[in-house]
Protein backbone atom coordinates (compact mmCIF):
# COMPACT_ATOMS: atom_id res chain seq x y z
CA UNK A 1 0.00 0.00 0.00
CA UNK A 2 3.14 2.31 0.94
CA UNK A 3 4.11 1.81 -3.00
CA UNK A 4 0.56 2.64 -4.53
CA UNK A 5 0.53 5.05 -2.19
CA UNK A 6 3.97 6.60 -3.11
CA UNK A 7 3.06 5.93 -6.69
CA UNK A 8 -0.29 8.71 -6.78
CA UNK A 9 1.70 10.31 -4.73
CA UNK A 10 4.88 11.22 -7.61
CA UNK A 11 2.29 11.13 -10.21
CA UNK A 12 -0.06 13.72 -8.97
CA UNK A 13 2.91 16.30 -8.57
CA UNK A 14 4.53 15.39 -11.79
CA UNK A 15 0.93 15.44 -13.71
CA UNK A 16 0.63 19.53 -14.62
CA UNK A 17 4.05 20.02 -15.95
CA UNK A 18 4.17 16.40 -18.11
CA UNK A 19 0.19 17.43 -18.90
CA UNK A 20 1.85 21.16 -19.88
CA UNK A 21 4.48 19.55 -22.06
CA UNK A 22 2.30 17.17 -24.22
CA UNK A 23 0.05 20.31 -24.99
CA UNK A 24 3.41 21.93 -26.03
CA UNK A 25 3.03 18.91 -29.00
CA UNK A 26 -0.36 18.95 -29.32
CA UNK A 27 -2.72 21.35 -27.96
CA UNK A 28 -5.79 19.12 -26.78
CA UNK A 29 -3.20 16.22 -25.78
CA UNK A 30 -4.29 14.22 -28.29
CA UNK A 31 -4.83 16.44 -31.71
CA UNK A 32 -4.44 19.63 -32.56
CA UNK A 33 -1.46 21.96 -33.81
CA UNK A 34 1.56 21.58 -31.23
CA UNK A 35 1.69 25.62 -29.04
CA UNK A 36 4.29 28.28 -29.28
CA UNK A 37 5.65 29.12 -25.76
CA UNK A 38 7.96 31.44 -25.28
CA UNK A 39 11.43 30.92 -23.06
CA UNK A 40 10.40 32.46 -19.78
CA UNK A 41 7.10 29.89 -19.63
CA UNK A 42 9.37 26.65 -20.19
CA UNK A 43 11.99 28.25 -17.45
CA UNK A 44 9.10 28.72 -15.28
CA UNK A 45 8.12 25.05 -15.74
CA UNK A 46 11.79 24.15 -15.15
CA UNK A 47 12.22 25.88 -11.92
CA UNK A 48 8.88 24.40 -11.03
CA UNK A 49 10.01 20.59 -11.91
CA UNK A 50 13.14 21.54 -9.80
CA UNK A 51 11.41 22.39 -6.82
CA UNK A 52 8.86 19.25 -7.10
CA UNK A 53 11.84 17.33 -7.04
CA UNK A 54 13.35 18.64 -3.76
CA UNK A 55 10.04 18.31 -2.55
CA UNK A 56 9.42 14.63 -3.80
CA UNK A 57 12.44 13.83 -1.55
CA UNK A 58 16.21 11.97 -2.34
CA UNK A 59 15.49 9.71 -4.91
CA UNK A 60 14.33 12.52 -7.25
CA UNK A 61 17.11 14.68 -6.40
CA UNK A 62 19.29 12.38 -7.74
CA UNK A 63 16.54 11.81 -10.80
CA UNK A 64 17.09 15.90 -11.20
CA UNK A 65 20.89 15.72 -10.98
CA UNK A 66 20.82 12.93 -13.95
CA UNK A 67 18.57 14.26 -16.28
CA UNK A 68 20.79 17.85 -15.88
CA UNK A 69 23.19 15.47 -17.53
CA UNK A 70 20.74 14.25 -20.38
CA UNK A 71 20.45 16.41 -22.98
CA UNK A 72 19.30 13.49 -24.92
CA UNK A 73 16.21 13.28 -23.00
CA UNK A 74 15.67 17.13 -21.68
CA UNK A 75 15.34 20.23 -23.58
CA UNK A 76 18.39 22.62 -23.30
CA UNK A 77 16.80 25.20 -20.72
CA UNK A 78 15.92 22.55 -18.25
CA UNK A 79 18.87 20.66 -18.27
CA UNK A 80 20.80 24.49 -17.19
CA UNK A 81 17.55 24.87 -14.65
CA UNK A 82 17.91 21.00 -13.47
CA UNK A 83 21.77 21.56 -12.56
CA UNK A 84 21.00 23.71 -10.41
CA UNK A 85 19.64 20.72 -8.10
CA UNK A 86 21.97 19.98 -4.96
CA UNK A 87 21.00 17.73 -1.70
CA UNK A 88 19.48 20.07 0.50
CA UNK A 89 16.39 18.45 1.84
CA UNK A 90 14.66 18.79 5.17
CA UNK A 91 16.75 17.45 7.99
CA UNK A 92 13.99 14.97 8.99
CA UNK A 93 13.77 12.83 6.04
CA UNK A 94 14.76 9.22 6.65
CA UNK A 95 15.11 9.35 9.97
CA UNK A 96 17.83 11.12 12.49
CA UNK A 97 21.09 9.72 11.55
CA UNK A 98 22.34 10.11 15.04
CA UNK A 99 20.81 6.76 15.55
CA UNK A 100 23.80 4.78 13.38
CA UNK A 101 26.18 7.13 15.21
CA UNK A 102 25.13 5.83 18.02
CA UNK A 103 24.71 1.89 17.02
CA UNK A 104 28.01 1.97 15.65
CA UNK A 105 30.13 4.30 17.34
CA UNK A 106 28.74 4.52 21.35
CA UNK A 107 32.59 2.35 22.60
CA UNK A 108 35.16 4.52 20.35
CA UNK A 109 33.91 7.76 20.36
CA UNK A 110 32.76 10.09 23.23
CA UNK A 111 29.01 10.84 21.79
CA UNK A 112 28.96 14.28 23.65
CA UNK A 113 31.40 15.57 21.48
CA UNK A 114 29.39 15.29 18.28
CA UNK A 115 28.08 18.36 16.86
CA UNK A 116 25.93 18.53 13.79
CA UNK A 117 27.26 20.01 10.64
CA UNK A 118 25.40 19.78 7.84
CA UNK A 119 22.43 17.78 5.64
CA UNK A 120 22.25 16.38 2.41
CA UNK A 121 20.26 14.38 0.48
CA UNK A 122 21.36 11.16 1.48
CA UNK A 123 23.62 11.64 4.33
CA UNK A 124 23.93 14.12 7.24
CA UNK A 125 27.47 15.40 8.43
CA UNK A 126 28.81 15.78 12.45
CA UNK A 127 31.99 16.36 13.62
CA UNK A 128 32.97 14.53 16.61
CA UNK A 129 36.24 14.49 19.35
CA UNK A 130 38.76 11.21 18.17
CA UNK A 131 41.86 10.18 20.06
CA UNK A 132 42.28 14.33 20.44
CA UNK A 133 41.32 15.18 16.72
CA UNK A 134 38.64 16.73 15.55
CA UNK A 135 36.93 14.23 12.77
CA UNK A 136 33.93 14.38 10.36
CA UNK A 137 31.14 11.64 10.14
CA UNK A 138 29.36 11.22 7.15
CA UNK A 139 26.18 9.33 8.24
CA UNK A 140 23.47 7.87 5.86
CA UNK A 141 20.18 8.44 6.95
CA UNK A 142 18.31 5.25 9.14
CA UNK A 143 16.02 4.45 6.54
CA UNK A 144 17.18 5.65 3.49
CA UNK A 145 17.75 2.51 1.84
CA UNK A 146 14.13 0.95 2.04
CA UNK A 147 13.33 4.68 0.56
CA UNK A 148 14.92 4.60 -2.52
CA UNK A 149 13.99 0.81 -3.23
CA UNK A 150 10.61 2.04 -3.17
CA UNK A 151 11.18 5.24 -4.86
CA UNK A 152 13.51 3.08 -7.36
CA UNK A 153 10.69 1.02 -7.76
CA UNK A 154 8.27 3.96 -8.62
CA UNK A 155 10.42 5.32 -11.20
CA UNK A 156 10.69 2.07 -13.08
CA UNK A 157 6.80 2.08 -13.53
CA UNK A 158 6.80 5.66 -14.59
CA UNK A 159 9.13 5.10 -17.32
CA UNK A 160 6.57 3.40 -19.53
CA UNK A 161 4.24 5.45 -19.14
CA UNK A 162 7.08 8.60 -19.68
CA UNK A 163 8.01 6.26 -23.12
CA UNK A 164 4.27 6.58 -24.23
CA UNK A 165 4.37 10.09 -25.28
CA UNK A 166 8.45 9.91 -26.18
CA UNK A 167 9.20 9.92 -29.40
CA UNK A 168 11.63 7.22 -31.00
CA UNK A 169 14.62 8.85 -30.13
CA UNK A 170 13.73 9.39 -26.52
CA UNK A 171 12.41 6.05 -26.33
CA UNK A 172 15.83 4.54 -27.16
CA UNK A 173 17.57 6.91 -23.97
CA UNK A 174 14.81 5.97 -21.57
CA UNK A 175 15.14 2.42 -22.02
CA UNK A 176 18.71 3.05 -20.42
CA UNK A 177 18.20 5.77 -18.00
CA UNK A 178 16.57 3.28 -15.36
CA UNK A 179 19.74 1.03 -15.18
CA UNK A 180 21.99 3.99 -15.32
CA UNK A 181 20.41 6.00 -12.82
CA UNK A 182 20.35 3.10 -10.36
CA UNK A 183 23.75 2.33 -10.85
CA UNK A 184 25.16 5.78 -9.91
CA UNK A 185 22.30 6.27 -6.77
CA UNK A 186 23.57 2.51 -5.63
CA UNK A 187 27.03 3.69 -5.87
CA UNK A 188 26.29 7.03 -3.49
CA UNK A 189 24.41 4.88 -1.10
CA UNK A 190 27.72 2.16 -0.49
CA UNK A 191 29.45 4.40 2.10
CA UNK A 192 32.43 1.52 1.74
CA UNK A 193 33.03 2.43 -1.82
CA UNK A 194 33.25 6.21 -1.30
CA UNK A 195 35.42 5.67 1.18
CA UNK A 196 37.97 3.79 -0.23
CA UNK A 197 37.28 6.25 -3.53
CA UNK A 198 37.99 8.89 -1.38
CA UNK A 199 41.82 7.49 -0.40
CA UNK A 200 42.38 6.80 -3.87
CA UNK A 201 41.83 10.26 -4.94
CA UNK A 202 43.97 11.96 -1.75
CA UNK A 203 46.69 9.63 -2.79
CA UNK A 204 47.19 10.49 -6.15
CA UNK A 205 46.77 14.18 -5.64
CA UNK A 206 49.44 13.84 -2.81
CA UNK A 207 52.15 15.70 -4.82
CA UNK A 208 49.92 18.73 -5.31
CA UNK A 209 50.03 20.84 -1.89
CA UNK A 210 47.92 23.24 -3.25
CA UNK A 211 44.42 20.48 -3.22
CA UNK A 212 43.09 18.84 0.09
CA UNK A 213 41.35 16.15 0.09
CA UNK A 214 40.59 14.91 3.50
CA UNK A 215 42.41 11.75 4.90
CA UNK A 216 39.49 9.05 5.75
CA UNK A 217 39.70 6.63 9.39
CA UNK A 218 39.11 3.60 7.41
CA UNK A 219 38.71 1.19 11.52
CA UNK A 220 35.61 4.16 11.88
CA UNK A 221 34.30 3.60 8.44
CA UNK A 222 31.53 1.42 7.68
CA UNK A 223 28.60 0.90 4.91
CA UNK A 224 26.72 3.48 6.94
CA UNK A 225 29.84 6.27 8.05
CA UNK A 226 32.47 7.66 6.54
CA UNK A 227 34.79 8.96 8.95
CA UNK A 228 37.48 11.49 8.23
CA UNK A 229 39.96 14.15 8.69
CA UNK A 230 37.95 17.50 9.51
CA UNK A 231 39.27 20.02 6.94
CA UNK A 232 37.62 23.51 7.91
CA UNK A 233 37.20 25.74 4.44
CA UNK A 234 34.78 28.49 3.57
CA UNK A 235 32.35 27.90 0.71
CA UNK A 236 34.20 28.73 -2.55
CA UNK A 237 31.23 31.22 -3.78
CA UNK A 238 31.12 33.02 -0.63
CA UNK A 239 31.98 36.80 -1.21
CA UNK A 240 35.27 37.62 0.08
CA UNK A 241 36.47 34.35 0.27
CA UNK A 242 39.84 34.75 -1.33
CA UNK A 243 40.55 38.58 0.37
CA UNK A 244 42.97 37.26 2.64
CA UNK A 245 44.33 34.20 0.76
CA UNK A 246 46.88 35.82 -1.75
CA UNK A 247 45.18 33.85 -4.08
CA UNK A 248 42.99 35.12 -7.50
CA UNK A 249 39.71 34.03 -8.43
CA UNK A 250 40.87 33.12 -11.97
CA UNK A 251 43.96 30.89 -10.33
CA UNK A 252 41.46 29.26 -8.22
CA UNK A 253 39.38 28.57 -11.38
CA UNK A 254 42.20 27.87 -13.05
CA UNK A 255 43.22 24.97 -10.75
CA UNK A 256 39.74 23.64 -10.40
CA UNK A 257 39.66 22.61 -13.76
CA UNK A 258 43.45 21.42 -14.27
CA UNK A 259 42.37 19.13 -10.92
CA UNK A 260 39.47 17.89 -12.39
CA UNK A 261 40.97 17.55 -15.83
CA UNK A 262 43.63 15.22 -13.86
CA UNK A 263 41.25 13.16 -12.01
CA UNK A 264 39.51 11.77 -15.01
CA UNK A 265 42.25 11.46 -18.26
CA UNK A 266 45.56 11.08 -16.01
CA UNK A 267 44.71 9.19 -12.33
CA UNK A 268 41.12 7.73 -14.26
CA UNK A 269 39.29 7.98 -10.75
CA UNK A 270 37.31 11.36 -10.67
CA UNK A 271 34.86 13.61 -8.33
CA UNK A 272 31.48 13.89 -10.01
CA UNK A 273 30.43 16.64 -8.10
CA UNK A 274 32.09 19.76 -8.09
CA UNK A 275 29.04 22.11 -6.92
CA UNK A 276 29.69 25.57 -4.79
CA UNK A 277 28.73 23.23 -1.66
CA UNK A 278 31.40 20.92 -2.43
CA UNK A 279 34.17 22.92 -2.86
CA UNK A 280 35.73 25.21 -0.34
CA UNK A 281 39.29 27.47 0.17
CA UNK A 282 40.74 27.16 3.23
CA UNK A 283 42.90 30.32 5.04
CA UNK A 284 46.40 29.20 3.22
CA UNK A 285 44.56 29.21 -0.12
CA UNK A 286 44.03 25.73 -0.45
CA UNK A 287 41.22 23.77 -2.71
CA UNK A 288 38.69 20.97 -0.44
CA UNK A 289 37.27 19.22 -2.16
CA UNK A 290 34.42 17.43 0.31
CA UNK A 291 31.46 14.54 -0.60
CA UNK A 292 32.93 11.62 -2.99
CA UNK A 293 29.50 9.71 -3.49
CA UNK A 294 29.00 10.88 -6.98
CA UNK A 295 32.54 9.41 -8.02
CA UNK A 296 33.63 6.92 -11.22
CA UNK A 297 36.33 4.97 -11.88
CA UNK A 298 37.54 4.50 -15.50
CA UNK A 299 39.00 1.79 -17.24
CA UNK A 300 42.41 2.26 -19.54
CA UNK A 301 39.77 2.27 -22.30
CA UNK A 302 37.22 4.50 -21.22
CA UNK A 303 40.59 6.69 -20.59
CA UNK A 304 41.85 6.00 -23.92
CA UNK A 305 38.30 6.93 -25.97
CA UNK A 306 38.05 9.97 -23.85
CA UNK A 307 40.88 11.46 -24.48
CA UNK A 308 40.70 10.65 -28.00
CA UNK A 309 37.32 12.45 -28.04
CA UNK A 310 39.21 15.70 -26.69
CA UNK A 311 41.45 15.21 -29.23
CA UNK A 312 39.32 15.05 -32.10
CA UNK A 313 37.24 17.59 -30.81
CA UNK A 314 40.10 20.36 -30.83
CA UNK A 315 41.80 19.44 -34.13
CA UNK A 316 38.29 19.41 -35.85
CA UNK A 317 38.98 15.94 -37.19
CA UNK A 318 35.37 14.80 -37.42
CA UNK A 319 36.07 11.23 -38.73
CA UNK A 320 37.62 10.60 -35.23
CA UNK A 321 35.46 12.75 -33.45
CA UNK A 322 32.55 9.48 -35.26
CA UNK A 323 35.07 7.06 -34.14
CA UNK A 324 35.56 8.24 -30.42
CA UNK A 325 31.70 8.85 -30.41
CA UNK A 326 30.98 5.18 -31.15
CA UNK A 327 34.31 3.91 -28.69
CA UNK A 328 32.12 5.11 -25.79
CA UNK A 329 28.83 3.74 -27.16
CA UNK A 330 27.05 6.92 -27.39
CA UNK A 331 26.18 5.92 -31.07
CA UNK A 332 25.64 2.27 -32.08
CA UNK A 333 27.96 0.66 -34.21
CA UNK A 334 25.62 0.81 -37.19
CA UNK A 335 24.94 4.10 -37.11
CA UNK A 336 25.00 6.14 -40.66
CA UNK A 337 28.47 7.36 -40.47
CA UNK A 338 28.15 9.27 -43.38
CA UNK A 339 24.84 11.03 -42.38
CA UNK A 340 26.77 11.51 -38.66
CA UNK A 341 29.49 13.14 -40.56
CA UNK A 342 27.73 15.66 -41.98
CA UNK A 343 25.72 16.79 -38.85
CA UNK A 344 29.01 16.90 -36.48
CA UNK A 345 30.30 18.61 -39.80
CA UNK A 346 27.15 21.49 -38.95
CA UNK A 347 27.85 21.71 -35.31
CA UNK A 348 31.69 22.30 -35.87
CA UNK A 349 30.61 24.95 -38.00
CA UNK A 350 27.68 26.26 -36.25
CA UNK A 351 30.10 26.73 -32.83
CA UNK A 352 33.22 28.29 -34.76
CA UNK A 353 30.66 31.28 -35.57
CA UNK A 354 29.99 32.07 -32.26
CA UNK A 355 31.70 34.74 -30.12
CA UNK A 356 32.03 32.80 -27.44
CA UNK A 357 32.00 29.34 -27.14
CA UNK A 358 31.55 27.25 -23.98
CA UNK A 359 31.64 23.58 -22.61
CA UNK A 360 27.75 23.26 -22.43
CA UNK A 361 27.06 25.02 -25.43
CA UNK A 362 29.67 22.31 -27.29
CA UNK A 363 27.38 19.53 -25.09
CA UNK A 364 24.26 21.33 -26.11
CA UNK A 365 24.34 22.01 -29.70
CA UNK A 366 26.30 18.29 -30.23
CA UNK A 367 23.72 16.46 -28.71
CA UNK A 368 21.01 18.72 -30.23
CA UNK A 369 22.41 17.80 -33.38
CA UNK A 370 22.49 13.91 -33.04
CA UNK A 371 18.35 14.23 -32.09
CA UNK A 372 17.76 11.81 -35.46
CA UNK A 373 20.62 9.29 -34.53
CA UNK A 374 19.83 6.42 -31.81
CA UNK A 375 22.26 7.47 -29.32
CA UNK A 376 22.80 7.10 -25.45
CA UNK A 377 24.94 8.60 -22.48
CA UNK A 378 26.63 6.17 -20.67
CA UNK A 379 27.01 6.79 -16.89
CA UNK A 380 30.79 7.17 -17.33
CA UNK A 381 30.20 10.01 -19.98
CA UNK A 382 26.88 11.42 -18.36
CA UNK A 383 28.94 11.98 -15.11
CA UNK A 384 32.06 13.33 -17.15
CA UNK A 385 29.67 15.44 -18.85
CA UNK A 386 28.10 16.78 -15.43
CA UNK A 387 31.72 17.30 -13.94
CA UNK A 388 32.12 19.61 -17.28
CA UNK A 389 28.86 21.43 -17.15
CA UNK A 390 28.84 22.12 -13.28
CA UNK A 391 32.37 22.55 -13.17
CA UNK A 392 32.17 25.07 -15.22
CA UNK A 393 29.62 26.95 -13.88
CA UNK A 394 31.76 27.68 -10.43
CA UNK A 395 34.44 28.64 -12.67
CA UNK A 396 32.28 31.10 -14.22
CA UNK A 397 30.68 32.39 -11.08
CA UNK A 398 34.37 33.49 -10.10
CA UNK A 399 35.50 34.87 -13.23
CA UNK A 400 32.53 35.40 -15.51
CA UNK A 401 35.79 35.86 -18.26
CA UNK A 402 36.97 32.58 -17.15
CA UNK A 403 38.02 30.03 -20.80
CA UNK A 404 37.20 27.01 -19.82
CA UNK A 405 38.01 25.33 -23.02
CA UNK A 406 41.72 27.04 -23.11
CA UNK A 407 42.15 26.06 -19.23
CA UNK A 408 41.34 22.18 -20.97
CA UNK A 409 43.55 22.68 -24.20
CA UNK A 410 46.52 24.07 -21.78
CA UNK A 411 46.15 20.88 -19.85
CA UNK A 412 45.75 18.95 -22.80
CA UNK A 413 49.57 20.40 -24.37
CA UNK A 414 51.29 19.82 -20.86
CA UNK A 415 50.45 16.76 -20.72
CA UNK A 416 50.81 15.59 -24.40
CA UNK A 417 47.48 14.60 -25.15
CA UNK A 418 47.37 17.09 -27.96
CA UNK A 419 51.01 17.26 -30.02
CA UNK A 420 51.96 20.55 -32.07
CA UNK A 421 50.43 20.75 -35.71
CA UNK A 422 53.72 19.33 -36.81
CA UNK A 423 54.05 16.36 -34.99
CA UNK A 424 50.14 15.99 -36.33
CA UNK A 425 51.01 16.08 -39.80
CA UNK A 426 53.79 13.44 -38.65
CA UNK A 427 51.48 11.27 -37.24
CA UNK A 428 48.81 11.00 -40.09
CA UNK A 429 51.37 10.62 -42.80
CA UNK A 430 53.03 7.65 -40.49
CA UNK A 431 49.14 6.08 -40.11
CA UNK A 432 48.83 6.63 -44.00
CA UNK A 433 52.11 4.91 -44.57
CA UNK A 434 51.25 2.04 -42.58
CA UNK A 435 47.61 1.55 -43.93
CA UNK A 436 48.68 1.53 -47.35
CA UNK A 437 51.84 -0.18 -46.70
CA UNK A 438 50.29 -3.76 -47.75
CA UNK A 439 48.57 -2.34 -50.65
CA UNK A 440 51.91 -0.94 -52.09
CA UNK A 441 54.02 -4.20 -51.29
CA UNK A 442 51.52 -6.86 -53.22
CA UNK A 443 51.35 -3.75 -56.06
CA UNK A 444 54.02 -5.10 -58.24
CA UNK A 445 52.74 -8.50 -58.17
CA UNK A 446 49.58 -7.27 -59.68
CA UNK A 447 50.83 -5.63 -62.05
CA UNK A 448 52.61 -8.38 -63.84
CA UNK A 449 49.59 -10.21 -63.28
CA UNK A 450 47.29 -7.59 -65.55
CA UNK A 451 50.20 -7.83 -68.04
CA UNK A 452 50.75 -11.04 -68.50
CA UNK A 453 46.93 -11.39 -69.19
CA UNK A 454 47.28 -8.61 -71.31
CA UNK A 455 50.06 -10.49 -72.98
CA UNK A 456 48.00 -14.10 -73.53
CA UNK A 457 44.91 -11.82 -74.63
CA UNK A 458 43.19 -13.08 -71.45
CA UNK A 459 41.80 -9.84 -70.00
CA UNK A 460 38.23 -9.10 -71.00
CA UNK A 461 36.47 -6.28 -70.52
CA UNK A 462 32.68 -6.72 -70.19
CA UNK A 463 30.54 -3.64 -70.01
CA UNK A 464 26.02 -3.76 -69.69
CA UNK A 465 24.29 -3.22 -73.02
CA UNK A 466 23.00 0.48 -73.62
CA UNK A 467 19.22 0.68 -74.28
CA UNK A 468 19.09 2.56 -77.15
CA UNK A 469 17.32 5.72 -76.66
CA UNK A 470 15.17 7.24 -79.64
CA UNK A 471 15.18 11.65 -79.32
CA UNK A 472 11.76 13.10 -78.21
CA UNK A 473 12.01 16.94 -79.29
CA UNK A 474 9.45 17.74 -77.64
CA UNK A 475 10.13 16.79 -74.14
CA UNK A 476 12.34 19.99 -73.27
CA UNK A 477 9.34 21.94 -74.40
CA UNK A 478 7.59 20.03 -71.69
CA UNK A 479 9.94 20.31 -69.19
CA UNK A 480 10.36 24.00 -69.56
CA UNK A 481 6.68 24.34 -69.47
CA UNK A 482 5.96 22.81 -65.94
CA UNK A 483 9.25 24.92 -64.70
CA UNK A 484 7.57 28.35 -65.47
CA UNK A 485 4.61 26.74 -64.45
CA UNK A 486 5.68 26.62 -61.33
CA UNK A 487 7.84 29.73 -61.61
CA UNK A 488 4.31 31.75 -61.89
CA UNK A 489 2.95 30.42 -58.93
CA UNK A 490 5.58 31.28 -57.20
CA UNK A 491 6.06 35.01 -58.25
CA UNK A 492 2.05 35.91 -57.82
CA UNK A 493 3.20 36.20 -54.11
CA UNK A 494 5.52 38.69 -55.10
CA UNK A 495 5.11 40.68 -58.27
CA UNK A 496 2.29 40.12 -60.57
CA UNK A 497 3.75 41.43 -63.51
CA UNK A 498 6.30 38.94 -63.49
CA UNK A 499 3.96 36.22 -62.78
CA UNK A 500 2.22 36.75 -65.90
CA UNK A 501 5.03 36.95 -67.74
CA UNK A 502 6.35 33.66 -66.51
CA UNK A 503 3.14 31.79 -67.60
CA UNK A 504 3.16 33.13 -71.01
CA UNK A 505 6.48 31.91 -71.30
CA UNK A 506 5.04 28.31 -69.87
CA UNK A 507 1.84 28.35 -72.39
CA UNK A 508 4.54 29.69 -75.53
CA UNK A 509 6.77 26.10 -74.15
CA UNK A 510 3.64 24.42 -73.90
CA UNK A 511 2.36 25.47 -77.89
CA UNK A 512 5.94 24.17 -79.02
CA UNK A 513 5.68 20.96 -77.00
CA UNK A 514 2.03 20.29 -78.97
CA UNK A 515 3.32 21.07 -82.59
CA UNK A 516 6.50 19.18 -82.25
CA UNK A 517 4.35 15.98 -81.25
Amino acid sequence: MRFYFRYVQVLVRLLPIAIALLRDQRRFLLFGPPRSVDETVHRERAEKLTQTMLDLGPAFIKVGQVLSTRPDIVPPLYVEVLSSLQDEVPEDTGGDPFDIVEAELDDVIDLETVTPLAGGSLAYVYTAEYEDERIALKVRRPDLVSMIERDLRVIRRLIPLVAVFADERQRYSLENIANDFEEIIRDELDFEREAAVMEEIGNNLADNDRVVVPDTYPELCSERIVAMEYVEGTKITNEGVFDDTGLGATEMATLITRTYLRMGLVDGVFHADPHPGNLAVTDAGRLVIYDYGMSQRLTEQEQADITALYRTLVRRDVDGLVNALIALEVLEPTVDRVAVRRVLELVIETLEGRSEITWRAIITELFAMLHDFPFRIPPNVMLLVRVGTVGEGVCRSLDPEFDFLAATRSFLVDHGFIESELEVLFEDLRDDVRRSAPVVTGLPARIDTVFGQLERGELVVRTDPVEPTTGDSGLGYAVLSSAFVLAATLLSFQDVLYAAIAFAVAVGCFLCYVRAR
